[in-house]
């Protein structure tokens, strides 16, 4: 373990004694708010399973399902690393949208390109590299690094997550509450979906 991921899990120890109300949390969220269906992810952005569901299955369901207004889709901050909240710092530096889902993306698409190494300073200086591409500016992405009010906001959301759902281990599932234990793939995870459209007669 490197001594940025210990300084990290000092960090967590320290918010798990220090915070017991509930974060205000800004979550990162498409779709119809009143859908029926509600998808939350909890993920990690430095984890290579939580790239993979993204790719392999968030674009397929938000063509199928979101587009369509049928569900909603909520992605929930669970950083495993530094090098995980400060992307997720990033990810907060704009309120549009569009912007956040397309620099998710790219942030998970480029996975491997900026998530190397112990150098939290060249991490930091990577994940900006990938903002910029969504016109994000580099002074707004620094002030946002340094904005502690984010930070907080991001390890309370981790803190929830595992009093609430239990979260252990990224990605983690939750389909309407219901924790999805089915295989990461698309075809099973459609069907789960589908059974929850069908009770509340979206679909026969």
């Amino acid at each position: 373990m490197t001594n940025i991921n210990k300084i990290f899990l000092k960090a967590i120890i320290v918010f798990l004694i220090l915070f017991s109300v509930k974060a205000e949390s800004n979550i990162v969220s498409v779709g119809k708010t009143d859908a029926k269906v509600t998808v939350k992810v909890f993920s990690s952005l430095t984890c290579p399973a939580c790239a993979s569901w993204h790719s392999k299955i968030f674009y397929k369901m938000k063509k199928d399902f979101i587009d369509e207004g049928l569900v909603k889709f909520e992605h929930h901050a669970f950083p495993l690393d530094m090098a995980a909240l400060n992307a997720e710092i990033i990810l907060r530096c704009t309120v549009d949208n569009n912007k956040r889902f397309k620099l998710l993306g790219k942030i998970y698409e480029k996975q491997s390109v900026w998530a190397v190494g112990s150098d939290i300073n060249k991490i930091n200086e990577s994940i900006k590299k990938i903002g910029l591409e969504v016109d994000l500016k580099k002074d707004d992405m620094d002030k946002c690094l340094k904005n502690g009010k984010f930070q907080d906001e991001i390890l309370n959301q981790r803190i929830d997550a595992q009093k609430k759902y239990k979260v252990g281990a990224t990605p983690t599932i939750i389909i309407n509450e219901k924790k999805y234990s089915g295989k990461n793939e698309y075809l099973k995870f459609r069907k789960e979906i589908e059974k929850n459209l069908v009770k509340y007669g979206l679909l026969k």
